[in-house]
């Protein structure tokens, strides 16, 4: 199994290798158990968030094996670029990546557990959350730092960003790295990227503001892209769930 280690995490090798070895047998501390599994460590005085990746299908097992980086690898790299270039995730430890014979296997991404106080999920849910405006702003310029610096996070979904509440002000920190892209970024690959944060139009009215303000853009240029991004959005997912229904009662029938 190929073994990277961040420089800061080199001597802690042995340890990490135990945790990556115990972790199928592990069952305290799930966080997440879908198609890729989560759970925390207790490594020396830290915790640990260890993700296992779901082996690929057949066709992602050669591409990963011999044309792509895997989604561990890539989200291991992507860390280090963002922390290296002033944008929040958590730290990066070390990435773990099996290879069966000729085929890409298993893969595991490890890194230090963060301590949050919400996600941008809280804010859809509950319009009356405390300092809700200030963090839904908050969070705008955020994104919009991430435009300027070059980073498109094709992830940037609800669940994804992690929210800390500092004295005076919120620091973000991005997860579920392995989708990203990175260069000069137009008006309208900004405006598609909060397509899948919100459908709730005061909280983009909200956001089209705030990232007029940072852009220096009009109001209306930005909410009516970012709306229609929004709109188009909502009826991409709607097509497939009738899709699916159709799929579903023909299989039935």
């Amino acid at each position: 199994m190929k073994q990277v280690f961040h420089s800061k995490y080199k001597d802690k090798q042995a340890a990490i290798d135990a945790i990556i070895a115990s972790f199928d047998g592990s069952q305290d501390d799930i966080i997440k158990e879908n198609r890729n599994t989560l759970k925390l460590f207790k490594l020396d005085t830290i915790v640990v968030n260890v993700k296992s990746f779901k082996v690929p299908n057949i066709f992602n097992r050669i591409v990963y094996k011999y044309f792509r980086k895997g989604k561990a690898q890539r989200s291991f790299e992507y860390a280090q670029k963002l922390t290296e270039i002033g944008i929040g995730t958590p730290q990066p430890i070390a990435y773990y990546q099996d290879s069966n014979g000729l085929l890409f296997g298993r893969s595991f991404y490890v890194s230090e557990q963060l301590e949050y106080d919400l996600t941008y999920r809280e804010l859809i849910n509950d319009l009356k959350y405390p300092d809700y405006d200030a963090i839904l702003r908050a969070f705008t310029r955020f994104t919009h730092e991430l435009h300027e610096k070059g980073i498109q996070f094709l992830d940037h979904s609800p669940g994804n960003t992690l929210i800390v509440k500092e004295v005076t002000n919120y620091n973000f920190y991005l997860v579920d790295l392995n989708r990203m892209t990175f260069g000069a970024m137009d008006f309208s690959t900004r405006m598609k990227n909060f397509a899948r944060l919100s459908p709730i139009k005061s909280m983009v009215e909200i956001m089209s503001d705030e990232y007029a303000k940072s852009s220096g853009e009009s109001y209306n240029k930005v909410f009516d892209a970012m709306w229609s991004e929004v709109q188009k959005f909502k009826a991409s997912v709607k097509r497939k769930k009738q899709l699916k229904k159709t799929l579903l009662f023909k299989r039935t029938k």
